[in-house]
């Protein structure tokens, strides 16, 4: 073979063989963020914490037979990934608090039963549990009086226009985004539906948490609830049992390599990254917005390169076979 083809040659396989190395970054994905409200605890997280091969409480019970058990270990992934802001027009009526994801259909039941956290009106300590933080909004919003918990949760059961609590970009800190709001004059049985809509991406997270009123006085209401012997009381799971059940998740913990770059697929698709534990300082986990322009850099950089080091060679190659001749 002529040098010059020998040269050329060694110097495309250099070209493939980052090629695939360049794909892999550009196809990186910016890390994703999970998590559920901790107080008061949303339903899928109170499931998970009774246990999800065998959950305490009948509505947690039902929840499973409707909907399985990989629901409640994957307490941490009820999302959307291009709801964008859409939240009415891509959830139905009776699907909120599964955000219309078929996996978790079992929160969705209307029932009087669901575990609930014990509150009264005033100011309220909100904790979302984070296992990827990232930027973005949280707004929680409460049923309107009269709410029936018998029926289907729907959105015009929610005040909507008036959220019991709004903040954006709080700092995460001990696992936690830890947020103040205020609760209106209620009583018995109420719904508290989360939305946390990501700003760096489209995703955003939805959690319902059951509460009822005339419970404990202001902050975080966690103690039993006097006269309502309907609705065991809540329970959020500890570091323990989070720890313990990642194995069988198939959420992303720490929100690397969602392998989706745009955060765009269908729900049921976009939950199915491998579980990768719980145990690191989850306040540090995770990327901001700059996460795939660096990776798309870098691979820029790679492809970049590698076609200078052929083209180097290459003309290497050509004058050598002119000086022989």
């Amino acid at each position: 073979m002529p040098a010059r083809r020998r040269v050329a040659t060694a110097a495309s396989v250099a070209v493939v063989g980052v090629a695939p190395l360049a794909l892999t970054a550009l196809a990186a994905a910016p890390a994703s963020a999970h998590g559920s409200m901790g107080d008061p605890v949303s339903r899928v997280s109170q499931c998970y914490a009774e246990g999800p091969e065998s959950p305490k409480s009948d509505a947690c019970k039902a929840a499973v037979a409707a909907g399985g058990t990989q629901a409640l270990y994957d307490w941490n992934g009820i999302r959307i990934g291009d709801a964008g802001g859409r939240h009415q027009e891509l959830i139905a009526d009776g699907e909120l608090c599964s955000a219309g994801n078929d996996e978790f259909k079992g929160l969705d039941l209307a029932r009087a039963d669901w575990p609930a956290t014990g509150v009264s009106s005033g100011s309220y300590t909100f904790k979302y549990r984070v296992t990827a933080p990232h930027k973005g909004t949280f707004n929680v919003y409460i049923t309107k009086e009269g709410y029936d918990p018998a029926q289907p949760l729907a959105w015009d059961d929610l005040d909507l226009k008036n959220p019991v609590a709004t903040v954006t970009d709080p700092a995460a800190s001990g696992g936690f985004y830890t947020f103040s709001g205020t609760l209106p004059k209620r009583s018995g049985k109420q719904v508290l539906y989360a939305v946390w809509q990501r700003s760096d991406s489209p995703e955003a997270f939805y959690s319902c948490s059951d509460v009822t009123f005339g419970g404990a006085s202001g902050g975080s209401g966690t103690g039993p609830t006097p006269g309502d012997s309907a609705a065991p009381t809540a329970s959020a799971p500890s570091e323990e049992q989070i720890e313990d059940g990642a194995d069988e998740s198939t959420i992303e913990h720490h929100g690397h390599g969602d392998q989706d770059a745009g955060t765009s697929a269908e729900p049921t698709a976009a939950n199915r990254p491998k579980a990768a534990g719980v145990t690191e300082n989850l306040a540090e986990t995770g990327g901001d917005s700059s996460t795939p322009y660096i990776a798309m850099g870098g691979a820029a950089a790679l492809a970049l390169g590698a076609a200078t080091l052929f083209m180097s060679v290459r003309r290497r190659a050509v004058n050598g076979d002119r000086h022989g001749r």
